[in-house]
């Protein structure tokens, strides 16, 4: 297995554990807007791991950034509930 198809599948398994189990339920309900958000952000990371991987290294790169955004607004959801 090549090295972009391994780095996607890691973006793809991060991405995933990244939005699943904690940071769901009422808090998300609370924050529409960081909800919003998060639904864009998890929209985009699917496009971007869907897009052919000849990109130079940018496309991993921006599915890494993108997963990391996504932890920052979940990370924000849960700051907001302290």
């Amino acid at each position: 297995m090549n090295t972009m198809i391994k780095g996607a599948i890691c973006a793809m398994a991060l991405g995933l554990a990244t939005t699943s189990g904690i940071f769901i339920g009422q808090a998300m309900a609370d924050q529409p807007r960081m909800q919003a958000a998060l639904d864009a952000l998890v929209t985009a990371r699917d496009q971007l791991v869907a897009a052919s991987p000849n990109k130079g290294g940018h496309r991993l790169a921006a599915i890494r950034l993108t997963n990391e955004a996504i932890a920052e607004v979940h990370a924000g959801i849960a700051a907001a509930e302290w």
